[in-house]
């Protein structure tokens, strides 16, 4: 439920107005997600955390993890729809501040240089296009290539993932 309002007749481009606009859309970005932590992909992203979690990642990564297993380029739209912005592209300062906003239940910042570092090990790795399994299951006529290529990528980005992110925790970064 949003309580705040705009004051009738006041300036829009005014200090105090653009205030109030800005609280209104942190607002409404709150309620988004609150209930994407309820939706599917919530509960799934939120399920697979406990896998991620080691790798400096949190349910709002996985939801874009899966995602980006239609196309890697989704991953960044995704966390845009997960953040409640909705239109975001590598450029969007609004998800750019709403990412380094973001902290964990202890106040640590959730989103960390390591943590890039870490997820792009994972990406870099990962066999995470649907459509790379296509072409695979297509060229050799056999569902056990795809599995073995999904899984054994899969396994080698979260190990290299691990290794950046445990290891620069060890090394005092953060």
């Amino acid at each position: 439920m949003m309580h705040a309002t705009l004051e009738s007749g006041s300036d829009v481009d005014s200090p105090a107005a653009q205030a109030q606009i800005e609280g209104l859309h942190a607002e409404a970005g709150d309620l988004a997600g609150e209930s994407l932590r309820s939706s599917y992909a919530g509960t799934l992203g939120r399920a697979i955390e406990p896998t991620i979690e080691p790798l400096g990642f949190d349910w709002k990564i996985g939801i874009g993890l899966i995602g980006a297993f239609a196309a890697r380029e989704v991953f960044v739209a995704t966390m845009g729809v997960v953040y409640g912005i909705g239109d975001a592209d590598e450029e969007s300062a609004t998800l750019r501040d709403r990412i380094r906003a973001e902290t964990r239940a202890n106040g640590e910042p959730v989103y960390t240089p390591l943590v890039g570092l870490s997820l792009m090990v994972f990406f870099a790795l990962a066999c995470q296009c649907m459509s790379t399994l296509a072409a695979v299951r297509r060229e050799t006529k056999s569902w056990g290539w795809v599995v073995f290529l999904f899984v054994y990528m899969t396994a080698l980005a979260w190990i290299a993932s691990f290794v950046v992110y445990q290891g620069g925790r060890l090394l005092g970064f953060e």
